[in-house]
């Protein structure tokens, strides 16, 4: 399935808003509660390409490109959680939106969660799809920083290709059409003078201020989902459990033959998680 020819048929818009200065890139579809989408490090909108038909007959489905990715705009300066989530309470606010629905994929998750602990009142509930790395593995984030340098700084098809493999399960899922539009952002001059600023929280010493604590997950007070995956290269379910304590409430499913990118390789089941548990929440 193509990304745009997949929406070829649905009525969506894309287009930039004006987030505290900061240009952002906004794809939505559908009508209803807004939920937004946020993808993961080194993300960006087509992330999410396969959900948003099935989605957009249910919610008013807001993706957009974090600051620093895709082609929003690259501030100079490092990017902490706190930096994307200010972000996203921009986003919100240029949209005057009051309330929203959360899911997020990897750092988009982190930044999710975050955003709920610390701006109260506007997440209404959250889906988490593969938080990664929770356990701050040196491993996993090593890994991750050298594979996103060198896609970045190195771009070429393989290159660009052996970091999304590193997302799938099932390898075949990589598209060439994924690989030319990671590519193309990859190639932005702006992106390359960025890339050591969207790996920032791949160091320990700057990721220990963010790291997943009772003292802040304690706060999140709405609905929680945590959507895991058999196969994620970055935490196994066993390790979803301390974060499950963590947020008060909070429920846990695994979505099966995935790895990181559930949404791209699990799409129905993918969609299916966030529908039966943002309509179960939201008759509460």
């Amino acid at each position: 399935m193509s990304i745009w020819t997949g929406l070829a048929d649905i009525a969506f818009k894309n287009y930039f808003v004006d987030a505290n200065g900061i240009k952002t890139r906004v794809l939505e579809a559908g009508t209803g509660e807004p939920l937004i989408l946020l993808h993961g490090t080194g993300g960006h909108i087509e992330a999410y390409a396969r959900n948003i038909r099935g989605l957009s007959e249910h919610f008013r489905v807001i993706c957009i490109d974090m600051v620093g990715h895709g082609y929003t705009d690259k501030p100079d300066r490092p990017y902490g959680i706190d930096v994307y989530s200010d972000h996203l309470l921009w986003v919100i606010q240029a949209l005057n939106l009051k309330e929203v629905y959360l899911s997020g994929e990897s750092l988009g998750g982190w930044v999710a969660a975050w955003f709920a602990a610390h701006h109260p009142g506007i997440a209404k509930a959250l889906v988490l799809n593969t938080p990664g790395n929770v356990n701050n593995k040196p491993e996993v984030m090593a890994a991750l920083k050298a594979s996103t340098v060198k896609a970045v700084l190195e771009a070429n098809y393989e290159n660009v290709k052996t970091r999304l493999e590193w997302l799938m399960y099932d390898k075949s899922q990589v598209t060439d059409e994924l690989i030319e539009a990671r590519y193309n952002i990859y190639t932005q001059p702006s992106y390359q003078e960025a890339v050591h600023h969207i790996v920032y929280l791949q160091d320990i010493e700057a990721r220990k201020q963010y790291s997943w604590d009772p003292s802040w997950c304690g706060k999140i007070d709405v609905p929680t989902l945590l959507a895991w995956t058999d196969h994620d290269p970055t935490s196994t379910v066993e390790e979803a459990k301390p974060i499950q304590d963590m947020i008060p409430g909070s429920e846990l499913t695994v979505i099966k033959d995935a790895g990181h990118w559930p949404q791209w390789e699990k799409v129905n089941e993918f969609n299916e998680v966030i529908i039966d548990f943002l309509s179960k929440v939201s008759v509460k």
